[in-house]
């Protein structure tokens, strides 16, 4: 295909090759149209719902067979021999040498060669050109590969994702892929950088933001959110409108993000609401900050006898965890791997770990606690696994047996499952020291198991322990390392993570192929019901339907036979006896039966790919987490999950309840239990962090300031400074040029959409970070508008005058005005040369600015004084 002279690579291929067509195809899409009319004969006397006839959404099977047999199948011979077609790979760079790559680029075509880039989407496409053209190197745009060749250009840039470039030697003809140019992990590390999961961005995040939703703002306190609006001050830009009690209105300029949060802490409803001027939102951030330096100095307390107590600090046997490593069966994830890297710190660091992972259900928490277990039983300790479960405990007992089998690690499990004489001699090798890795329940945690040398004990679910269990944990924290695996973090577990009292992770990567569970909430209805059992055992499948009712259950079992007569349907739950319930299990994974109807015993960890449809009767009764963990059961390969949610009907349920469902639905993308936590947090209102007294302050302030208050607070201490939490502005570079700069309406219609855009864009660090974002907004709604690029362009010269101390930058088309917040001679000195050097261009001006002389009448001639003034700066 990337040849001149040919039009398609089939020339290349011998001739024995032939068409294939059998009556195969047919018959599939028979059986197909007959299951869609069925279901539509079902359906169509439903007013309420009215359904399209299957004709007029679908070709006919003889349609669609007849139009396959013009397409032949093509098959190779197996005897064919290798084919030369003289090529050789091109040439890779330092991709931190950017001149290279222009000379070489410029070399080649003088001598013939034609070049063609190909970049992996239009956003790249975008940044490549503009990246060159800064060298006075104009690349062209080609519509394709077979556009190029067809054309004289010498060079030019494509839309073609390929893996590795190519050099045709008799074409003189180059193709070059981005890792040829910008290294080998170019693709890797934009990838990583999209999935990147930030908790404080997750918290802060609008996107969630509705009319009427509580908002905080630094210096003027809680309002509610009234919309986007569009105005022309000093050219045209988008603000975020405010309103205040009283109906006071504030507009925020969208390039001032950084000075507003989402409330959380409790619902909008119970969120206060501010009057704009007036000292009373000074106060409550005044008294907010008193309590919080008590906090931080709690928070170093404990700290500090962490630290004095010190961990038992482990030794890592690099060969033997790498052998460990390759016996995972699957890539690790970005977010995984930095999960990994940062427990293993921990391990070997002197003071005790204590951190939190969160991770979707099935995201691999896992095999981090696999890998943190394994280093520290290498190394003579002994490791407690605790699970809410026997089911779970089994389960990992499974797991762990497997993968620790080539080593000489013994693992056991302590559960109800294993007999009482067995249970001794395991309790016995835990206290002489022969057990290495245990697995149990909450048994683990009475004052009568004694280790021999615990080091590590990993947690899995902490929300499903109770108090007790929770106090008991509480006196291990400081002698041992602690590691809590958990799907959806409860608000307490939250708010000590987020508030560095525990250090935390999280996976948000979804595994190669995993696709998200599509999430539905109706009302009883044996039809949906029906196709839903029908269809996933059609596709080879099974369902769990959760009754959560023990009394019950056996009648919902018969309800569901006789719904679906043709499915083997069985039932489990926690008062059976332990062998009934072992075998129902281990019968349902071996796919001896099609349906299992169950209580909320399959909650944590049961790991079934085959099954991928979950009905959950009376959803409403549900918590969050708990709805979350059930929905985690499904879509655990690469197959589409459905769950349904039953309810009586929504003026059936509570308010609470409803907003669970609403919640849950709308958070059905992958690694959204996070984000489905801070939901809890709203909805329950803040647990307390050290004490009842301190609800009150995050219910104050916002749970995102007092976060950031308390970080503050705790940086402050420990530099052995008094926190000085009465400024809490953020200090931006305010850039004023005068031009259009925003999204357009007519660019991104969702406004919702475009507050994220602007709060990441906000958010952004490093300039990488904003072209990333740029790479992003292009590959999703097309090339920037000129009002776009503008937006772009300020946050980079935002970025870059953070290393000159510049306070702000007013310009139009008659000149402007710098201003200065700096205490730095060197600086000073700087400014006072300029002005010497440059006069005609630059003039003093009093309290540290100065005066950009010029006329410029475009956006661009801003852009590029600005940018001289940079150059002339360093």
């Amino acid at each position: 295909m990337f040849f001149t002279e040919t039009a398609t690579l089939f020339d290349y291929l011998p001739t024995n090759t032939r068409m294939i067509h059998t009556g195969k195809t047919l018959a599939i899409l028979k059986t197909w149209d007959k299951q869609v009319n069925a279901r539509y004969q079902e359906r169509r006397h439903d007013i309420q719902r009215p359904v399209i006839k299957p004709e007029d959404l679908y070709l006919s099977p003889l349609e669609v067979n007849e139009t396959l047999t013009k397409y032949p199948t093509i098959l190779l011979n197996q005897n064919l021999k290798a084919l030369d077609f003289h090529t050789q790979l091109p040439n890779r760079f330092n991709p931190e040498i950017h001149d290279n790559q222009v000379k070489w680029l410029k070399n080649q075509t003088s001598h013939g060669k034609r070049i063609l880039i190909a970049a992996d989407s239009l956003g790249r496409v975008d940044v490549i050109k503009r990246l060159f053209l800064k060298e006075q190197l104009v690349i062209k745009e080609s519509k394709s590969i077979a556009a190029f060749i067809q054309t004289n250009e010498q060079l030019a840039i494509t839309i073609a994702p390929i893996e590795n470039g190519c050099n045709f030697q008799q074409h003189n003809l180059i193709i070059l892929d981005e890792s040829c140019l910008f290294g080998t992990r170019a693709n890797r590390a934009r990838k990583k950088k999209r999935f990147k999961a930030n908790p404080d961005e997750i918290i802060s995040n609008l996107s969630e933001l509705h009319i009427g939703s509580a908002i905080v703002h630094i210096d003027h306190g809680v309002g509610r959110y009234r919309g986007l609006e569009t105005h022309h001050f000093e050219g045209e830009a988008e603000f975020l409108v405010l309103e205040y009690f009283g109906g006071d209105k504030l507009f925020v300029p969208v390039s001032s993000l950084h000075l507003v949060s989402r409330y959380t802490g409790s619902s909008s409803e119970k969120a206060p609401w501010h009057k704009l001027g007036g000292d009373r939102w000074q106060k409550i951030r005044e008294k907010a900050a008193k309590k919080i330096k008590d906090v931080a100095a709690e928070l170093l307390q404990l700290y500090a006898i962490r630290e004095s107590r010190g961990g038992k600090r482990v030794s890592v046997n690099e060969n033997e965890y790498l052998q460990f490593c390759q016996g995972f069966p699957f890539g690790e994830t970005d977010d995984q791997l930095t999960t990994i890297e940062a427990v293993i710190e921990d391990l070997k660091s002197p003071k005790s770990m204590d951190r939190v992972v969160c991770g979707d259900v099935g995201f691999g928490k896992t095999e981090v606690a696999l890998r943190a277990a394994f280093v520290t039983a290498n190394d003579t300790k002994q490791v407690a696994i605790l699970v809410p479960t026997t089911l779970l405990a089994q389960q990992h007992f499974d797991n762990f047996l497997d993968r620790f089998a080539p080593f000489p690690i013994r693992v056991e499990v302590l559960s109800r499952f294993v007999k009482k004489s067995e249970q001794t001699k395991i309790l016995e090798g835990v206290t002489d020291g022969t057990v290495d890795i245990v697995i149990g329940t909450h048994k683990l945690l009475q004052k009568d198991i004694k280790f021999k040398n615990l080091g590590l004990i990993v947690i899995d679910e902490e929300h499903r322990f109770g108090v007790r269990q929770k106090e008991r944990l509480k006196k291990l924290r400081a002698e041992v390392d602690i590691l809590t695996l958990t799907a959806t973090p409860i608000p307490r577990t939250l708010n000590t993570a987020l508030s560095g009292l525990r250090d935390l992770s999280i996976i948000a990567t979804p595994p190669k192929a995993r696709l998200s569970v599509k999430t539905q909430v109706i009302e009883w209805d044996n039809a949906i019901i029906k196709e839903a059992c029908q269809r996933e055992i059609q596709r080879g499948g099974q369902v769990y339907f959760l009754h959560n009712d023990v009394k019950t259950i056996e009648q919902m079992a018969e309800t569901v036979q006789k719904l679906v007569p043709q499915a083997r349907v069985r039932v489990a739950h926690g008062q059976m006896h332990e062998s009934e319930l072992q075998h129902t299990m281990l019968d349902f994974h071996k796919m001896r039966f099609n349906i299992l109807v169950c209580s909320t015993i399959i909650e944590n960890g049961i790991d079934i790919p085959t099954a991928n449809t979950i009905i959950m009767n009376r959803a409403d009764k549900l918590g969050l987490a708990q709805m979350h963990q059930l929905r985690g059961r499904v879509g655990r390969s690469h197959h589409k999950a459905f769950a349904y949610m039953l309810i009586p009907g929504l003026k059936a349920i509570s308010k609470d309840a409803a907003k669970r469902l609403e919640a849950i639905v709308s958070l059905e993308d992958l690694g959204s239990g996070f984000t489905l936590a801070t939901h809890d947090l709203e909805i329950r209102g803040a647990g307390e962090l050290l004490g009842d007294e301190q609800s009150g302050q995050i219910q104050a302030i916002g749970f995102s300031l007092y976060c950031e208050l308390l970080e503050r607070a705790v940086e402050a201490l420990n530099d052995g400074e008094e926190p000085q939490l009465d400024d809490l502005s953020i200090h931006e570079t305010e850039i004023e040029l005068n031009i259009p700069s925003l999204l357009p309406d007519e660019f991104i219609h969702d406004v919702y959409l475009r507050l994220t855009f602007y709060k990441r864009l906000s958010q952004c660090g490093s300039i990488e970070d904003v072209n990333d974002l740029r790479v992003e907004l292009i590959d999703r709604f097309g090339l920037l508008p000129d009002q776009a690029k503008n937006l772009f362009e300020i946050k980079i010269l935002q970025l870059k005058s953070k290393a000159f101390d510049i306070k702000s930058i007013q310009l139009n088309q008659y000149g402007g005005t710098v201003k200065f917040d700096t205490k730095s001679d060197d600086m000073l000195r700087k400014l006072i040369t300029l002005i010497q050097s440059k006069h005609l261009q630059y003039k003093p001006m009093p309290n540290n600015a100065i005066r950009i002389l010029g006329d410029f009448l475009y956006a661009e001639q801003r852009f590029d004084v600005i940018e001289l003034l940079f150059a002339d700066l360093a």
